[in-house]
């Protein structure tokens, strides 16, 4: 699923269960010291995800611990995002001389939590969730947002070091065409010479979970996805941090 959101520099893998039998360093065994079951599984099988991705650009498997504000700490000249959520995990990583940076997240397609809009939405953003009650879709379009400024965020820090309250970028969708645009609403990061004002994204519904991602490709300090390839799409009506 993750991989039709990512253009073909990225290399991605997911994982819809825990059965998957992952062997971790003793320095990811330090990090879940005194985690809970459901904080080791999904951990776990992240790291699993994070490794095979690995292995399609041809690197072999190291710890990936979290590092500063928990951003997973990828080998020297890569880039990378790992979600997880309940029956998904994912990571997504790229050579840094291709890819300046990945964001990646997956949420399960249901409504936010009360009282978690107000505090992750622009009065600008709840004006167009409020016009798309009702459209049909199956998407739940506040989840959605929500994903697309994990993404955002994921993708930022890397390139900034520096915090991003959820109302600093604000995200437009595109319900049709699986897109989504970001605008900043504080000084981007400059990229190979190019200060960003903002990000666009790609965004699927599948199997009940809601994925975003974001890339930002080493080409002039494009921020965009890239071209999109056949078959990029979302799903209509249903039957989808480090």
């Amino acid at each position: 699923m993750i991989e039709e959101i990512l253009p073909p520099e990225v290399a991605s893998a997911e994982a819809f269960d825990d059965r998957a039998v992952v062997t971790l360093f003793p320095e990811e065994e330090t990090v879940l010291a005194r985690a809970v079951d459901k904080r080791r599984r999904e951990f776990t099988t992240a790291r699993g995800c994070a490794r095979r991705a690995l292995a399609t650009l041809g690197l072999p498997p190291v710890p990936i611990v979290p590092g500063e504000r928990g951003a997973p700490a990828w080998p020297s000249g890569v880039v990378g995002s790992i979600t997880h959520c309940d029956g998904y995990r994912a990571s997504a990583v790229a050579l840094e001389d291709q890819v300046r940076t990945v964001g990646l997240d997956a949420e399960p397609n249901g409504p936010l939590p009360d009282g978690v809009l107000e505090t992750v939405t622009t009065p600008a953003e709840r004006a167009w969730l409020d016009a798309m009650t009702g459209d049909g879709s199956g998407v739940c379009w506040d989840r959605l947002l929500f994903s697309a400024k994990e993404s955002i965020y994921k993708a930022w820090f890397p390139l900034t070091r520096r915090w991003l309250d959820f109302t600093e970028a604000v995200v437009t969708p595109d319900p049709h065409a699986g897109t989504f645009t970001a605008r900043l609403g504080v000084p981007g990061p400059v990229v190979d010479g190019r200060a960003l004002a903002g990000f666009t994204g790609r965004w699927i519904v599948r199997g009940g979970i809601v994925a975003t991602a974001i890339t930002v490709l080493a080409t002039a300090g494009e921020h965009a996805m890239g071209p999109a390839r056949a078959g990029d799409r979302r799903e209509g009506p249903l039957a989808g941090g480090g």
